[in-house]
């Protein structure tokens, strides 16, 4: 994971974006984010087990379906798998070690 910090290459409304092998941050100080770590590092993972290109595909298409049903950006992006499942699991420190593969699949 390489941490690169740029209030330029975020967009307005997040923090931080996992782009393998990168982690963007807004602020320097959110490298001291535990909360927000682990979520990103659970996109990490997320995009190992797909191989990175397909998971964008993925994430992609089921963003713009989800915008057609909610007809809102902040749900439909909330309700994304991989979404569902980081932010479920973002305050639990022992998650990635004890994660099983495709777990973003009971999300869906």
């Amino acid at each position: 994971m390489i941490i690169i910090t740029s209030k330029y290459l975020i967009p307005k409304g997040y923090a931080a974006m996992a782009l393998f092998p990168f982690l963007l941050i807004k602020h320097n100080g959110l490298r001291f984010n535990p909360t927000l770590i682990l979520h990103e590092k659970i996109h990490f993972r997320q995009q190992a087990e797909l191989l990175v290109l397909p998971f964008y595909i993925w994430y992609i298409t089921e963003y713009v379906v989800r915008l057609v049903i909610y007809k809102n950006h902040s749900s439909a992006y909330k309700n994304i798998s991989f979404e569902r499942e980081a932010y479920a699991n973002e305050n639990n420190t022992g998650y990635l070690k004890n994660r099983k593969p495709y777990s973003f699949f009971k999300f869906i």
